[in-house]
């Protein structure tokens, strides 16, 4: 493949960039670029267009086109596996993607376009590898601005403690009466500076004697623990003296604690006077290919009451599809929960006791069946020709659910080298032998996403087992409280609610 120059091209046809990698006049180029739109207007809906002595193979990006040209007898396959790469490059310095974008960033443009291509062939590199190049991101340069940052931190720190030497050198001569010492020694009658530098030294130590002695005397001013504390005891002594009753501060701060947590749970922000608590914890194993090994999904739901007006209580809960296994605590009426939904009391007029947590039930999933798998990752490591190109792929299928701080990581094995990221939906970080996939919030609006990444060698086997973990406010069984109700009358009562589901082992070996 030869490949002659590469532009981008408004809708008419005008070029508003173009890299040559040939020896081209630009006359030339300006030639080939001005037949461009007028080949377009054939009618044919093709990615390239021919001439007798070059081939346009172009893509619409938005108001451009990205356009190649190339010679006839090139590959095509490889011309547009090219104009892929270059297409993904320009929405890396264009936000807008149109004229003024691409001329404001045609610098940034250029210096992308000949790390893809050198001297007319294509060159083996990926879009993370190009935005690397051009960023020009050296870890050595990094380094020593850190130790330069170092360096100027330490230096104002010991400047600081020069001036609050300085400081005390003062008051220290203004209790003891005596002058300050020269600085310098600019009073010194000896014009040489190497004898006039030793006793500026002995006089400085001297003066500053009586300061490192000052502890000694006692005077009773240097700080002291327990000074603050005999000063309000003298102060407070001093008041009841003239007949008034004085409480320590502490005191009343350690009164109004003790009344604050007597009060209950009602000045938590957001709950009410019945807060119901449900948890869920999720284990998982699965092949690499998404194939369900073994999946368990426990869950506990409580509730804790702080009004004493509704402490007796009737609690409909919805245990939504079914699949789980409930387990009732033996507590409550079985034959109401049975008959109507509804967990009671088997006496109706014993209340729940205040602030303290109260177990309703508990239930359990256990399956195989790889639908019901809440998100499935799909790994495909290859063999490339230089290294290992590996593809994951999450699927959300529980989409009713909202999953948050999604983190998928692969393990890298010391000696596969660092991993080189292509496409990356999400964000990743690189450290300690794994790769971190990280997607803050994964829901029905994104139910797939993509990670490609390289590594210089290795082995397709090395990258089991991936690990997931997240955190969802939402109970994947769908077991939730429907309406709560006072026992004695059905009146329907005001209630909070949160959910936590954690991951406990989630792993694709």
């Amino acid at each position: 493949m030869v490949l002659l120059a590469a532009a981008v091209c408004n809708k008419q046809g005008k070029a508003l960039l173009s890299r040559q990698f040939v020896d081209m006049t630009r006359s030339r180029i300006e030639g080939l670029l001005a037949s461009f739109p007028k080949l377009m207007t054939t009618g044919k809906q093709h990615t390239f267009v021919e001439t007798d002595s070059v081939r346009f193979v172009y893509q619409p990006i938005d108001k451009i086109y990205m356009v190649l040209v190339t010679t006839r007898n090139s590959n095509i396959l490889e011309d547009l596996e090219t104009l892929r790469l270059f297409a993904r490059v320009i929405p890396e310095y264009c936000k807008v993607l149109d004229e003024a974008d691409v001329v404001k960033n045609a610098f940034s443009l250029i210096f992308a376009f000949d790390e893809i291509v050198a001297l007319g062939y294509r060159e083996n590199v990926s879009l993370a590898q190009i935005r690397t190049l051009t960023e020009m991101d050296s870890q050595d340069e990094r380094i020593q601005i850190a130790v330069r940052q170092t360096q100027e931190r330490e230096a104002k720190e010991a400047s600081k403690r020069k001036a609050k030497e300085l400081t005390q050198l003062r008051k220290d001569a203004v209790k003891t009466g005596r002058a300050m010492p020269a600085m310098g020694g600019m009073g010194s009658s000896n014009s040489n500076m190497s004898s006039m530098s030793t006793p500026v030294v002995e006089t400085h130590r001297q003066e500053e004697k009586p300061a490192y002695q000052a502890p000694k005397v006692s005077s009773g001013k240097g700080m002291k623990l327990g000074t603050k504390a005999k000063d309000v005891d003298m102060f407070v002594n001093q008041l009841k003296s003239e007949g008034e009753k004085v409480m320590s501060q502490a005191a009343t701060s350690i009164r109004k604690a003790s009344v604050h947590e007597s009060s209950g749970g009602n000045s938590a922000a957001g709950r009410a006077g019945v807060h119901v608590e449900s948890k869920e914890e999720i284990k998982l194993t699965a092949g690499g290919d998404g194939s369900l090994e073994s999946m368990e999904i426990t869950g506990v739901l409580a509730f804790k009451v702080t009004d004493e007006s509704s402490s007796r209580l009737a609690l409909k809960i919805d245990l939504g599809d079914g699949r789980s296994q409930i387990q009732l605590h033996p507590k409550f009426d079985k034959d109401k929960w049975r008959n109507q939904g509804i967990a009671a009391l088997k006496n109706p007029e014993e209340a729940f006791p205040l602030n303290t947590e109260v177990s309703i039930l508990k239930w359990r999933l256990q399956t195989t069946e790889e639908d019901q798998i809440p998100l499935s990752i799909n790994c495909w490591p290859t063999e490339a020709a230089k290294g290992v190109q590996v593809n994951i792929e999450y699927t959300l299928n529980a989409t009713d659910v909202e999953l948050r701080d999604v983190v998928i990581s692969i393990p890298i094995p010391q000696g596969y080298g660092a991993p080189v990221v292509g496409d990356c939906d999400g964000e990743y970080t690189y450290e300690r032998g794994y790769l971190s996939w990280k997607i803050p919030v994964i829901d029905d609006s994104n139910e797939t996403g993509i990670l490609e990444f390289t590594t210089p060698s290795g082995k397709p086997t090395g990258f089991f087992p991936v690990k997931v973990d997240f955190t969802s406010a939402q109970s994947l069984l769908g077991v939730t409280i429907e309406e709560i109700q006072r026992a004695t009358d059905g009146e329907p009562v005001k209630f909070s609610s949160d959910h936590l589901l954690k991951v406990s082992k989630y792993e694709f070996v």
